[in-house]
Parts: C-alpha cells; sequence; structure tokens
C-alpha cells in the first residue's frame, strides 16, 4: 500500500467538513473553529475508561518506584515535554519521575528537525540514557498513530517488559494495536484539513491534564485541593502558599509567612505547625 492510501484511510488526514476557508470572515472563521473545538470534551470523555486504567496502573508502579516517559514527534512530542515539565513546579516531583522526549531532541521543541520522527531507533535509544526498568511506563503520543519515533520505541519498551499506552486519534491505528493500553480519541476531521495541531493536539492535551494531575493526587501531592508541594519560585506562588497555610491552620497572615520562609513548602509548613514554637 502507498503512502496516499494510507495517508487516506486516517481519519486526522481526513477532508474537512468545511469547504473554502479563504472565503469566510474572521467571525466565521473563529465559530467555525469553536463549533469544532465543542466536539474535543465528549471525545475525550468517551476513553476516560482507559485513562483510569492506565493512571491505576502508575500509580502501582510508582508507589514502588517507577517513572513514567513520554515519547512523541511534532506537536505530539512538545505536549508530552510539556507536561512533563510541569510536574515539578506544580506538583513538587522530582525532574526525573516524568520524562518527555520528543523526536530531535530539545531542538525540535521550537524548529522542526527534518526526518527525525522517521527513525524508528532513536526513541529507545533515548531513553536508554535513562536507564529503564520493567516498573517505568512509556506513552506514546502520536495523532496519526503512525509515527515511526513512536512506533519503534512502543514496540522495544514492550519487548523489555515495560507498561506501554498510546495516545492517538486515529482507532485501530499500529500505535493502538501494540500498546499494552491504547487511548483513542476519535475527535473527527481537522478544521483545515490535517492540522492535527488543533482538535487532535487539544485533546491530547486535555488526556494528559487529567492523567497526570489524578496520578498526583493518588500519589499525595495534592491536600484537598491545593498543591501542597507547589515549588515556591516567584512571590505569586509564594502568596498562593501562604493563604494555603492560612486556610489549612486558621492563623494571621505574618505567621502563615513566617512558616513558610522557614520551612520552605507548604507541606512541611503544615507538618511543623507548634503554635508554641511559633510565637506571636
Amino acid at each position: 500500500m502507498n503512502n496516499s492510501n494510507i495517508n487516506s484511510s486516517l481519519i486526522t488526514e481526513s477532508p474537512s467538513t468545511y469547504k473554502d476557508l479563504e472565503k469566510m470572515n474572521v467571525g466565521e472563521l473563529l465559530y467555525n473553529i469553536n463549533k469544532e473545538d465543542e466536539k474535543i470534551a465528549k471525545a475525550v470523555n468517551f476513553v476516560i475508561p482507559q485513562i483510569e486504567n492506565l493512571v491505576n496502573h502508575l500509580a502501582d508502579n510508582f508507589a514502588l518506584g517507577g517513572r513514567l516517559f513520554y515519547i512523541g514527534a511534532g506537536t505530539s512530542g512538545r505536549l508530552g515535554v510539556l507536561d512533563a515539565s510541569e510536574i515539578p513546579p506544580t506538583f513538587g516531583m522530582p525532574a526525573n519521575k516524568i520524562i518527555g522526549l520528543i523526536a530531535g531532541g530539545d531542538t525540535a521543541l521550537r524548529t522542526a528537525v527534518e526526518n527525525a520522527e522517521d527513525d524508528v531507533e532513536q526513541a529507545w535509544k533515548d531513553i536508554l540514557s535513562f536507564k529503564p526498568t520493567p516498573l517505568d511506563t512509556v506513552i506514546g503520543i502520536a495523532a496519526s498513530g503512525t509515527t515511526k519515533y513512536v512506533l519503534g520505541g512502543i514496540k522495544k519498551a514492550k519487548d523489555m517488559g515495560l507498561l506501554t499506552a498510546g495516545i492517538t486519534n486515529n482507532p485501530g491505528s499500529p500505535l493502538a494495536q501494540i500498546t499494552d493500553i491504547p487511548i483513542e480519541i476519535n475527535v473527527g476531521p481537522e478544521f483545515v484539513t490535517g492540522s492535527t495541531r488543533m482538535k487532535s493536539g487539544t485533546s491530547q492535551k486535555l488526556v494528559l491534564n487529567m492523567l497526570s494531575t489524578s496520578l498526583m493526587i493518588k500519589l499525595g501531592r495534592v491536600k484537598g485541593n491545593k498543591m501542597i508541594d507547589m515549588q515556591l519560585n516567584n512571590a505569586k506562588l509564594f502568596k498562593r502558599g501562604v493563604k494555603m497555610i492560612i486556610d489549612e491552620l486558621d492563623i494571621p497572615q505574618h505567621k502563615a509567612e513566617k512558616l513558610l520562609t522557614t520551612f520552605g513548602s507548604v507541606r512541611a509548613s503544615i507538618n511543623n505547625y507548634s503554635p508554641k514554637k511559633l510565637g506571636n
């Protein structure tokens, strides 16, 4: 089968249902893009059982020292790197626990790297530098479900006994077929034909948000509804931390500020609070 026949069978490559986009005024363009975006959350809702299954496995593996690797190319790779990079500041999780890898390396975060996604061996080479173990999990992210960089990494990870999952927008794609836990989000054709940075990318971001946030909550990185392990790396976050302590301990602002300055985190401040030691 040639590439044109393969592409014609992919939902992500199917023609937009909108014609003559260049003839629409700006309002029409925005309304119709938004109309398509409204379909995304419903498509994600349909795959929640698969996401739940994955989070439960991840929580079990993390409790034993496991890690999570995201692998992807282009937009999908960037979204994986984005999610991984937000976990340490948001939840205080060490940066080596959730790792985002993109075809072409960090250069590809800003600039397309020619043919990087077609290297079937590179993803596993990238993972090898972190010394993977069977407790680790590899999630391949690929709208098409056909990206060679992702498929090669998933196949090798599976051969080596790692849990694998795939986030794709083409049900029945090669990625969905080879992973232990396929997450197949059918958002339909893109507004601009084949532009998977739009609906497909948005659906991937929603799934990643749900997946990593739920995992962090199950690992105890949230108390009540607050990010008590967040990194206090700017004035805004310090003030947020102070408010969390006030709400939790019912103490004046100056005492909360003293606690946070002393212990350096909301969790430590709450755990070490003593009215007698804190004084006036």
